[in-house]
């Protein structure tokens, strides 16, 4: 806890805390921020680049004092929302879109009637921009507008993507780059396979970040947008991410994929403003590590 900080010049939230609380851990103050336990002038907000002006008040608030979003699951959390976008923290085990098992769990159809608030009749609307698995949890961004759909997709391979992973083993670089050839033919399983006018070609920079005897904490960037990807990758140098039978993995530690999209970076298509989110490893992955 600490006392409320009133700010006496323009910064951006993070930026601020950590100018402000030097003695507390900058990984403390990140957790805080995603447990929407800051507050500016009494709001909760997980916005780290949250713009502050001179007068504002920085307090902590308490966990029976978060702020909730009506209609959505408690575990999915809404990062930033504009007329434009909405970016949230999808947890694991939630479709983003519908398949043909599930129809109305789905980020999306939450965000619908989100943006809906409770009204049938109301014309508003969520268009999808990009995708994460079932299994995998963290950043996504949606479009509230045909027109920021287009122009985020238009620029999608302009913003910057990462996540993390916890895989077993580890790759034998500490820094790489993975490319293979992708057979998305199928709807359940992508494979490695030779090139060939049916294949798409995908390619993954990673960073080992930490090991230990029997795993690794891994960052990848996409340089491409396959399906399944990082999953199909990282198996095939024998280092499948944990918990994903599919893709070969020995073990389930977490009881779930290690796997957790944990950076978004890009330019408002709008306003033009740079926004970078961040959403920390969950709990049961980072304690692996």
């Amino acid at each position: 806890m600490f006392r409320p900080l009133t700010v006496q010049q323009p910064a951006g939230l993070l930026a601020f805390l950590f100018a402000s609380l030097p003695a507390v851990k900058k990984n403390k103050v990140r957790q805080s921020l995603k447990l929407e336990f800051i507050l500016v002038n009494g709001r909760a907000t997980t916005q780290f680049d949250h713009p502050l002006r001179p007068g504002d008040v920085v307090s902590m608030g308490s966990e029976s004092g978060r702020r909730t979003h009506n209609g959505l699951p408690v575990a999915m959390k809404i990062y930033f929302e504009d007329e434009h976008l909405i970016v949230i923290d999808k947890p694991k085990n939630l479709l983003s879109v519908a398949s043909e098992a599930e129809r109305e769990k789905t980020a999306y159809v939450h965000l619908t009637d989100y943006v809906r608030d409770g009204n049938e009749r109301s014309r508003a609307r969520i268009f999808i921009v990009h995708r994460l698995d079932r299994e995998t949890s963290g950043l996504m961004v949606f479009a509230r507008t045909g027109e920021t759909k287009e122009l985020l997709q238009a620029n999608w391979d302009q913003g910057e993507k990462r996540y993390l992973a916890i895989v077993e083993g580890g790759p034998q670089a500490d820094r790489g780059v993975l490319e293979s050839d992708l057979d998305e033919a199928s709807p359940h399983k992508v494979y490695s396979v030779p090139a060939s006018h049916l294949t798409r070609h995908a390619i993954t920079y990673y960073e080992v970040l930490k090991r230990n005897a029997s795993m690794a904490l891994v960052e990848l960037r996409l340089g491409t947008g396959r399906r399944h990807q990082i999953r199909v990758q990282l198996a095939e140098i024998g280092c499948p991410i944990i918990g994903d039978e599919k893709y070969a993995a020995r073990t389930d530690p977490a009881r779930r994929l290690g796997l957790h999209a944990w950076l978004l970076k890009f330019r408002h298509p709008i306003t033009g403003q740079d926004h970078r989110f961040e959403s920390l490893l969950p709990a049961e992955l980072a304690r692996l590590v």
